[in-house]
């Protein structure tokens, strides 16, 4: 009893302590005239001083969060931001997803979930400053780390290095983004503050000229706010550039972390750039979770040790359509739909114990009462939901898809689609014509899940672990059909250049490789989904079916549309259509099994919803109110 008395006596003179230090250093930072609105006199920007940032000559602290405009519907956008004031944040950072801003090369799009200066106008109305993380590399667990995947198209190309492909390939999307960006400068009247130079180089490192030009591209088109880099720590010293302040990214406070930041930069300003509220999750694997006192109690030794933070993430959204990444290591792990990250706001903008917890830290420091935090969106149980018809994707395809006829298997990103841009995510169906059966070999060549049929029969699967297979024998000349699913291109790590997609070589059939394909591109964009709400075919839903098919129901909303949740109970694996929406993909393997439905993307009466199953298929799905993402586990 004794020594537990004693260690409570301990905690509650060290929290004391904090807590006496924090009002202190709220006496020097009062930022309440230190907002977008209330500066007009904009000369200086933010700047380095030392071991402190000002701005506009006045002390100043950053507490920022990460909100990515491309993972929250556009109706939401101010919701996330006036939660983020009411947590008692000045900053938001949000990082420029390149592979969406221009899917086709050469063409451009800024517009709805994509119109960047809506966004970043919305947070000087809103009060915050803007830290940009334009990449073009942006990691993110997000396909390819946002790069486009037309890059892969040049077999030399390589990525994030001052390879003439690569750059030439920046240069012209610098020239279409930069001109939006430079003008909401903080010397131009806009809310940057700081603007970062690429993403965690120092983790990849392949080009010790790389950085330099980044920087270059950025200046030379009109960035003059502050520069900054972010790295982990080992990633430090290989990332930095001359010019640009290093920050630091990391999840547990490492002895001496901040410390070796001073050796690599001498009296500069620490910074925390990416301080994980949480982390991912990848299909198969648990839905991670970080104890809540344990984070805001590093949050609080970060600010003490005099540090700027940024909250990675503050709020995570989602992996709307098949944009989620994937990790290669020992082995390839895609992402799961939800990028809830177990953040200080869930997936739907719900409130967590995180949130409050750092409200009251954040007030403390700052010393003057926060916003009122907004009240939650409610969310809704609309029941059960009957999926009444279907149509075979053998039935469909000859209506809808026309074939890319080709001696060889062609990768999806060299399919001659989109203008030459290729296809960039979604399955691809490659048809050929064998005689008789035996050993099917991928050589290694399915990227990266293939299921096998011959004619209409599903024979199995091939994959990174299951290379061969063996075919049953048969009369006379058969189809053979590999639908090919991209589950993620990877984001992280040195494997970037090998991230092509579908069947990237031969495929052998009792040693001899196979030739003469239909290869069926199936992106499932919504020109697609069109055609396959009006096309014939659609019939009643059997008792039992086998996929891969499409399934048709309806949702019927009396009231104002709600956000809610569909859980996906009996069938196996696929993609869900609302609407015209991808709301991204299922698999019953887990962790995640509901997907995120915004109220926005509803309407009052009928909705439609279009599922995808690759193979077992349900009759209903559920409409609830509560997310499931899995069996958690703690991070350690």
């Amino acid at each position: 009893m004794w020594p537990c008395g004693g260690r409570r006596q301990r905690r509650f003179g060290g929290v004391a302590l904090l807590l006496l230090v924090l009002w202190l250093l709220a006496r020097r930072f009062n930022w309440s005239e230190l907002v977008p609105l209330r500066l007009w006199g904009r000369t200086l920007g933010l700047q380095t001083e030392h071991s402190q940032f000002l701005l506009e000559g006045m002390p100043f602290r950053i507490f920022g969060g990460s909100v990515h405009y491309f993972r929250v519907p556009r109706e939401y956008w101010e919701d996330r931001m006036l939660k983020m004031k009411a947590c008692g944040l000045n900053t938001l950072t949000t990082y420029v997803p390149w592979n969406l801003h221009e899917q086709t090369r050469g063409k451009f799009d800024f517009s709805e979930n994509l119109d960047l200066e809506a966004f970043l106008s919305l947070a000087a109305k809103n009060g915050l400053w803007v830290i940009l993380r334009p990449g073009p590399y942006i990691c993110s667990e997000w396909d390819l780390g946002g790069l486009p995947s037309w890059l892969l198209q040049d077999p030399e190309m390589q990525l994030r290095t001052t390879y003439k492909g690569f750059t030439e390939a920046v240069d012209a999307y610098f020239d279409h983004l930069m001109p939006i960006v430079v003008p909401l400068q903080y010397k131009r009247g806009g809310p940057i503050i700081a603007v970062q130079v690429e993403n965690e180089y120092g983790s990849y490192a392949k080009d010790p000229n790389y950085m330099a030009y980044v920087k270059r591209a950025l200046l030379s088109r009109g960035i003059v706010e502050l520069l900054m880099t972010s790295d982990n720590k080992n990633g430090l010293s290989f990332g930095l550039v001359e010019g640009a302040l290093a920050t630091v990214n990391f999840q547990k406070l490492e002895p001496g972390v901040l410390k070796y930041l001073d050796t690599v930069q001498r009296d500069q300003p620490k910074m925390v750039m990416e301080y994980w509220t949480g982390w991912f999750d990848n299909w198969g694997g648990p839905h991670y979770v970080f104890d809540a006192d344990e984070m805001v109690n590093t949050v609080a030794s970060i600010l003490k040790l005099g540090a700027s933070i940024n909250l990675y993430m503050f709020h995570g959204g989602t992996n709307f359509g098949f944009m989620n990444g994937a990790l290669k290591t020992d082995e390839y792990k895609s992402d799961v739909t939800s990028y809830d990250y177990d953040a200080v706001l869930t997936e739907a903008g719900d409130y967590t114990s995180k949130f409050f917890k750092l409200r009251q830290l954040f007030s403390t420091i700052i010393g003057q009462p926060l916003p009122l935090p907004p009240m939650i969106e409610s969310k809704a149980s609309y029941g059960a939901i009957l999926l009444h018809q279907y149509i075979s994707l053998w039935d469909v395809l000859p209506s809808l898809v026309q074939p890319i006829k080709s001696e060889f298997p062609v990768n999806m990103e060299n399919l001659q689609l989109n203008d030459s841009s290729g296809q960039s995510y979604g399955y691809v169906l490659y048809e050929t014509v064998i005689f008789g059966g035996g050993h099917l070999h991928s050589r290694d060549h399915v990227r990266d899940r293939a299921q096998v049929f011959v004619n209409t029969m599903y024979v199995g699967e091939l994959d990174y672990n299951t290379v061969e297979l063996s075919l049953p024998e048969g009369q006379g000349f058969r189809q053979l059909r590999l639908l090919v699913e991209n589950r993620g291109r990877v984001n992280y790590g040195l494997a970037l250049n090998e991230q092509r997609k579908g069947l990237i070589g031969d495929i052998f059939l009792n040693k001899t490789p196979l030739r003469n394909f239909k290869i069926y591109s199936l992106e499932m964009k919504p020109d697609f989904l069109k055609s396959l709400r009006h096309t014939a075919g659609w019939s009643a839903v059997p008792d039992y079916f086998v996929g891969p098919a499409f399934f048709r129901g309806r949702l019927w909303i009396e009231h104002q549309p709600q956000d809610t949740f569909l859980k996906l109970q009996g069938w196996e694996k696929g993609v869900v259509f609302v609407n015209g929406h991808n709301l991204g993909r299922y698999w019953k393997i887990g962790p995640q099994e509901t997907l995120y439905l915004p109220g926005p993307w509803l309407q009052k009466g009928s909705n439609e919803i279009i599922i995808f199953e690759e193979r077992t298929a349900g009759r209903i799905i559920q409409s609830v109110d509560i997310p499931y993402l899995g069996r958690t586990q703690y991070v350690d």
